[in-house]
């Protein structure tokens, strides 16, 4: 019973009652991006746009993103929770309310959010709740995070296009990916940021559902 109730706690948000009450310093993190040795956390050239995207595990989120043409910087970090500045061993106990999420600093000049989008929706399973493959717990919840209206339609657009796609092929999921303007973001501990290109062999967890996207073309 107590292995069920843990279980259940963990794929449940907290509210502000229950959620951990954090603190007000920043996690140390690092400055800049081990692979293309960007700053972190800006100043970003002028015309960058950025969105959050949670895709479960971020370790091989960001390994994905990083890689796409026009993305000029990302890293790793947790939002749309409750707890301000929160460890990563805080948020894997469910009690933050934040998912695990990329900050993605991208040239719209080249590459567009939708591009972004058709990798999101393909690339992981967006229809399993508070999980992702055999990540459970709601720090693994599929989510996009936007910062203007024309991104939240285009989110929006998008989830819808992708629904009918996933109806179309039998898929038979829903999509629960949570859509709407970014909060807070608090960047992940040093270690977490480019994790994969620091350990080439590492978990990535990535499973997408094998239907392509039909939306960015």
């Amino acid at each position: 019973m107590f292995l069920i109730d843990m279980f259940k706690k963990k794929t449940i948000l907290p509210d502000v009652q229950t959620a951990l009450r954090g603190r007000e310093e920043e996690i140390p993190t690092a400055e800049t991006h081990f692979v293309s040795g960007r700053p972190l956390k800006g100043p970003y050239p002028e015309g960058m746009k950025k969105g959050l995207l949670g895709m479960g595990c971020f370790w091989g989120a960001e390994r994905l993103l990083w890689s796409i043409p026009g993305v000029y910087v990302t890293a790793a970090g947790y939002s749309g929770g409750l707890t301000p500045n929160p460890t990563y061993q805080e948020t894997t106990t469910g009690l933050t309310g934040h998912a695990e999420v990329v900050l993605v600093v991208y040239d719209p000049a080249k590459v567009s959010f939708a591009m972004l989008l058709k990798t999101f929706f393909e690339e992981h399973d967006p229809t399993q709740g508070m999980r992702q493959g055999n990540d459970i717990g709601t720090t693994y919840r599929s989510a996009i995070y936007v910062y203007d209206d024309e991104q939240l339609r285009e989110a929006e657009a998008a989830r819808d296009v992708f629904q009918k796609a996933l109806t179309a092929f039998n898929h038979g999921g829903q999509i629960t990916t949570e859509i709407g303007m970014a909060g807070p973001l608090y960047f992940a501990e040093d270690y977490h940021q480019q994790y994969l290109a620091k350990n080439p062999d590492g978990y990535c967890g990535l499973r997408g559902t094998g239907v392509s996207c039909p939306i960015g073309r």
